[in-house]
Parts: structure tokens; sequence; C-alpha cells
């Protein structure tokens, strides 16, 4: 990841009125990737306890189609919610389709899982790492915000270690269970079983 900024000529920074409340919006460029981020953040980042702090990874399918293949939109919306239901925090839209391997790659991972592979063996069989993506952006926008103490909603350790190691403290975890079908239980399952992710049996349990 290169250099962040958050302007080109004049700051991209507003109010953003939404169904879960109202959030101020910034965006920050990665001069290395040319990708624009999000950061969504609702009262003052200062605490006095740790902020709440969603890093969410961006999912056409998931967050703009519903696509029930996976739970990323739910975990977006449920992390609005929780957000406003706290009084303040942050959600960081970072745009790394796919674990990091983008759109185009991410679908044909979804063919091949459609073959019978599951959502890591996918990645692999592709050539790709089983999760591609890198934090730094995300500490960096932290940074940028003000935040250094975050409790992250995530049922995902390696962010927990990802965010450390780029000295951002976390002094807690939140999980972030929802939207759990017959259509993604298996990603889930493998997610808990074969990546490391906090989901348990009573988790995956089909309402």
């Amino acid at each position: 990841m290169g250099p962040i900024t958050e302007n080109y000529a004049v700051p991209a920074d507003a109010r953003l009125p939404t169904t879960h409340g109202e959030f101020r919006i910034r965006v920050f460029h990665d001069d290395e990737t040319g990708f624009d981020h999000v950061a969504l953040t609702l009262g003052d980042m200062d605490g006095p306890d740790p902020v709440l702090v969603r890093m969410h990874s961006e999912c056409l399918t998931g967050d703009a189609f519903g696509s029930s293949r996976c739970d990323c939109g739910p975990q977006l919306h449920l992390a609005l919610d929780t957000i406003r239901s706290h009084g303040w925090g942050c959600l960081l839209y970072l745009r790394q389709e796919g674990r990091g391997i983008g759109l185009h790659a991410k679908i044909q991972a979804y063919n091949l899982q459609d073959k019978g592979a599951d959502t890591l063996d996918a990645n692999l069989m592709l050539g790709h790492p089983a999760d591609a993506r890198d934090y730094k952006i995300a500490a960096d926008m932290l940074g940028a915000v003000g935040i250094g103490d975050v409790c992250l909603l995530t049922n995902n350790p390696l962010k927990v270690e990802a965010l450390q190691a780029l000295g951002i403290t976390v002094s807690e975890r939140m999980p972030l269970v929802v939207g759990v079908s017959s259509e993604n239980q298996e990603y889930l399952r493998t997610k808990a079983e074969r990546m490391g992710h906090k989901i348990t049996d009573s988790d995956l349990k089909i309402e």
C-alpha cells in the first residue's frame, strides 16, 4: 500500500445521513493502488472507552446485490447499527474485494465453489492466497481520524493481530455473527475450521 491522502484539490469530507444514522464520511486515496477507501465515523473518536471499529472489506455481491453466498451484507448493516446504538464508532470500508483478489477472481472462485471447492481452496486453485488483504491502509486511516485504541467488530483474530502489528491497540474484540443461511453455512464453517474465525457450531444454526 502506498501513502494515503485525504484530498486531491480539496478534502472529501461530508455529512452522510443514512438509514443507520447520521455519519461523517471521509475518503482516503491510496496513491499506490489508485483506490479510494472510506471512513464512516459517528460521534467523537477520543473515547473514553476504546472506539468501536469495523474494518469491512468491499463485497459488491453481498453489500450491493444482497448475495447470500456470504455474510458480508448483513455484517455491514449490523456493524452500522451497532455503532449507532453504541453512540460512537468508525466503519472503514476497504476496497479489497474478494479478500484482496479482486471481483473478477472472486467470481471465478465462486464458479469453483459451485463445483465443490470450499472458499479457501477455490482461491488457492486460482493461484491466489487464501487471504490477500493488507491492513496498513486501515491503520493509516485510523490514525488519520484520531483512533489509536479500538474495540474491533470481527470474528477474525488475524485482523486483530494485523492491526496490533501496525501499532493500533486492540483492547477488545466483539463478535459479529449474522446472516447465516443454507447458502453460506458451509462458507462460514470453512472460515471457522480452516481460517481460524471465532464462529461456533451454535452460531451456524439456521433460525
